[in-house]
């Protein structure tokens, strides 16, 4: 038998461990049911599987950077988004399909922007909330349609709305959600 040098066989541990990482978390992948929603791609099961939503849907995608960080008063500025995959809708039947990849509960509420107003400047009261005064509609029920105690991680919530041309604001209104960054503006034409 010939025998390997140590810089051969260095190598190739190295080669077998990286494929034994590959193949494990291909495995893993395939056995949980794919990625987590929003993308990130770690190993999820979706708790849920929407149904077939009407009109125009929007994907609105709700994050957090998780761990200690979350909640209370240690949250950080910019901590969370509220995403979604286009800024810009016909007016008519829109579902907001709300996906939430974070690691806490998340919602989302549409609320009517003035002329002027610009996204993420709502005041934010003592109790870590904005005004929800003039809220349309809020996804906030797991794995349902409408309101209910927040999206869990790894699930959706969805809602359909009639919306009526003008500039509105996406908003996760949970204590201190709003003011760690989870907010966007979507335009109705």
């Amino acid at each position: 038998m010939k025998t390997r040098s140590l810089r051969g066989q260095v190598l190739l541990g190295i080669l077998a461990a990286l494929v034994l990482t590959a193949a494990s978390m291909t495995a893993i992948v395939f056995m949980n049911g794919g990625v987590a929603p929003g993308g990130y791609g770690f190993p999820g099961t979706s708790r849920c599987t929407p149904p077939r939503l009407p009109g125009a849907v929007i994907h609105v995608t709700a994050s957090d950077m998780g761990g200690p960080m979350m909640g209370g008063r240690g949250m950080m500025r910019r901590s969370m988004q509220l995403t979604a995959d286009r800024s810009t809708v016909t007016s008519g039947e829109v579902s907001f399909l709300v996906t939430n990849a974070g690691n806490i509960p998340h919602e989302m509420m549409i609320i009517p922007l003035a002329d002027t107003q610009i996204a993420g400047t709502r005041p934010v009261g003592r109790d870590g909330k904005i005004d929800e005064a003039g809220s349309l509609a809020e996804a906030a029920a797991t794995c349902a349609e409408g309101e209910g105690n927040g999206i869990l991680p790894s699930a959706a919530g969805w809602i359909t709305l009639d919306l009526k041309p003008g500039r509105y604001e996406l908003v996760c209104n949970l204590p201190g959600h709003y003011w760690a960054g989870m907010y966007t503006q979507l335009t109705v034409t």
